[in-house]
């Protein structure tokens, strides 16, 4: 026991050292004073005096997974077994919150009791929180444009995923509550300055909130942070008070001095509301600002995401070129200028012509939510709830004549869509959501090739003992490596098929097991023994390799250390970090390819497999996806927000494997 309280001691002088020491040093980084790390610190001291998050259950779901493993349950994850709903659960538990801020309805609207229903409290305390942290669809109102590129963007999905809501949750609960607020800042900034909860469903969050990275987070910025992993202090106050912009008031002040545009900066004034001033902020148009969520360094020293670091040693670099040159322009991942035109519409009047940023941010990340809820979308939600629409069937056809003709006379529906209207109206929406995200994927696919580059396949042999050939892959890139950011759960592999002249396999490398995952050492099935090792895979995500408190290495899924030890803290290193360039509980294998490199995938079949007719065919296919299926399994234990469950977010993430390149080679063997 003392052993333990001694641990939690260290995790708490750790955790103070990395905000400060108490209440005035929060105060003098603008840190919101709710995100109080000293009291999860605190707690996480509590919880080790206490036995009772530590029963043997506990230590099992945080093992190596076997219950996944044994016999019919290894398909457990195909099943469609409900979600775990965190959020339904009747006692909060204190440790993931630690603050009682305003929680809030479907709608955005403060949640209210009976009592408080019957008066003007709850739309008070919503009206109030806009004045403080306005939201996009605010903006929106002058910049379309701008708008619709964000909101089916990966900023705008960064809160809303039920992906990583699952992880951050799961590493909350591996580390007893001591990684705080880390994963999440960054997710929903403004959701932390609001003091929300670490871990709630969405669909209880401030609109704003769950907005993600929306307009504020960079708009409402007036210091230059640098890596500090997303703690933001955002500036407050209401559409009428000062942004952030690159280029000042130039095209504000037009707007307020033309006689056409009736708009006025007081908050109390009659008219369109806008801002007063746009302050000059040249850190919005630098690669440091990216750096401030893009280089991801852990409390412990654990370097989990260096995008920003390998661009700062990268071509580009030297060149001059930014990361919003690439990830801005014209183009997807390439710096190919910048579009021009107004950048804002003011009262149906256009501003001046100026440089246009593209927002959209594309990135290897899609979208596995209904489409009611993403792309965020105006009309969708003043039409229905998030939980209603998560009861709108759109796959079974709701609100097209082919179902619609069909429906009974005792055919029930939800409250909400007991009207055809409405469900026609419904799917209007869904339709246009739909075109949107598939619109974004084609931008995906298009990023995606150009940062991955297959060559031809190189026949190397071709006999009665065997085939032997290579394909490069290269980087197209010279910005940072390839994968880049979150690389250990980042999926680029190449699929290769050997088939003789009647179709027949002879040889199958990169393929998925049932659950979708790759045959490498996390596909629970090849841990299982029921399918073979993938000897000849070739796949560039990285790994994580962790350390044991008793000593030994394994690769891990997630980069949380797993011990035969019941001590799930997040431990600080025994040693600074210097000596070694990284601490000693874990490290990251890399596999991916730096700026302008390449990897030879070498492959060999056999000849005692080649007992088919010739000629044979080599098929080769360059895949990308956003995460293995084995991460779903991993963090499915504490549910996937809006009642998804395993196997829904599986088949999402598997729908939305790209394939980048394709090559084939018919082969004689002499």
């Amino acid at each position: 026991m003392n052993l333990r309280i001694s641990i939690a001691l260290i995790c708490a002088a750790y955790l103070i050292m990395d905000v400060g020491v108490g209440a005035t040093a929060d105060h003098e980084f603008g840190l919101p004073p709710h995100v109080d790390m000293l009291q999860v610190a605190t707690q996480s001291l509590v919880l080790a005096q206490a036995d009772t998050l530590l029963d043997e259950s506990d230590v099992l779901s945080v093992g190596f997974g076997d219950e996944l493993l044994a016999g019919e349950e290894s398909d457990e994850l195909l099943l469609e077994d409900p979600a775990v709903d965190p959020l339904e659960s009747s006692a909060p538990d204190p440790l993931l919150e630690p603050e009682s801020p305003p929680a809030f309805n479907a709608d955005g609207g403060a949640q209210m009791d009976d009592e408080a229903a019957d008066s003007s409290e709850g739309a008070h305390a919503a009206l109030f929180l806009e004045n403080r942290f306005p939201s996009a669809t605010t903006c929106k109102t002058c910049h379309p444009r701008h708008f619709e590129e964000w909101a089916v963007s990966q900023h705008a999905y960064a809160q809303i995923s039920p992906v990583f809501n699952a992880m951050h949750g799961t590493v909350l609960k591996l580390t007893n509550g001591t990684n705080g607020d880390f994963c999440i800042r960054c997710h929903t900034p403004v959701g932390m300055n609001l003091g929300e909860p670490l871990f709630m469903s969405n669909m209880d969050r401030h609109p704003t909130s769950r907005e993600g990275v929306t307009c504020i987070t960079c708009h409402r910025l007036n210091r230059n942070y640098g890596k500090i992993s997303g703690r933001l202090p955002i500036v407050e106050g209401d559409i009428t008070q000062p942004i952030y912009g690159p280029t000042g008031s130039k095209n504000l002040q037009q707007a307020l001095e033309n006689p056409e545009i009736r708009v006025t900066t007081d908050p109390e004034g009659r008219g369109r509301k806008i801002h007063s001033e746009v302050k000059k902020y040249t850190y919005l148009s630098q690669p440091g600002l990216c750096g401030t969520c893009h280089d991801v360094t852990l409390v412990n020293g654990f370097r989990l995401e260096e995008a920003f670091s390998e661009y700062k040693m990268s071509p580009a670099a030297s060149r001059g070129e930014t990361c919003q040159d690439c990830h801005m322009s014209t183009v997807p991942g390439k710096a190919s200028g910048y579009a021009r035109g107004p950048a804002a519409v003011v009262g149906g009047v256009e501003m001046p012509e100026r440089k246009l940023t593209n927002h959209m941010f594309v990135g290897p990340d899609h979208s596995v939510v209904h489409p009611g809820l993403f792309p965020l979308d105006e009309d969708a939600q003043r039409m229905a709830s998030m939980r209603e629409w998560l009861q709108f069937d759109y796959e079974a056809g709701w609100g097209t004549d082919t179902f619609e003709e069909g429906v009974s006379d005792d055919q029930v529906f939800p409250e909400r869509w007991s009207s055809a209207d409405d469900r026609y109206d419904a799917r209007a929406i869904i339709e246009i959501q739909l075109e949107r995200l598939d619109a974004m994927a084609e931008r995906r696919k298009s990023l995606l090739q150009a940062a991955y580059l297959m060559g031809a396949i190189e026949m190397q042999q071709a006999d009665p003992d065997g085939l032997q050939f290579q394909i490069r892959v290269s980087s197209g890139t010279d910005g940072h490596n390839v994968p880049t950011g979150f690389t250990g759960e980042r999926l680029v592999y190449l699929q290769v098929t050997v088939t003789d002249s009647r179709g027949k396999v002879v040889f199958r490398s990169g393929d998925l097991d049932p659950n979708g995952d790759l045959r490498d050492l996390h596909s629970l099935y090849v841990h299982n023994g029921e399918l073979p090792l993938d000897t000849q895979l070739f796949s560039l995500q990285s790994n994580f390799i962790t350390r044991n408190i008793r000593g030994g290495e394994r690769e891990a899924v997630l980069a949380v250390n797993f011990s035969p030890d019941p001590l799930p803290f997040l431990r600080p290193d025994t040693r600074p970090t210097v000596l070694s360039g990284r601490i000693l509980g874990a490290r990251i294998h890399k596999k991916g390819i730096e700026p302008n490199g390449h990897r030879l995938a070498r492959y060999h079949v056999p000849g005692d497999q080649l007992k088919g007719s010739p000629p044979y065919k080599i098929n080769v296919k360059l895949i990308a996806g956003m995460i293995p299926i084995n991460l779903v399994a991993a963090i499915k234990d504490v549910g996937f927000d809006y009642s998804m469950s395993p196997r829904e977010i599986a088949d999402a993430v598997l729908a939305g494997h790209q394939i980048l390149a394709e090559d084939e080679k018919l082969v004689e063997v002499q």
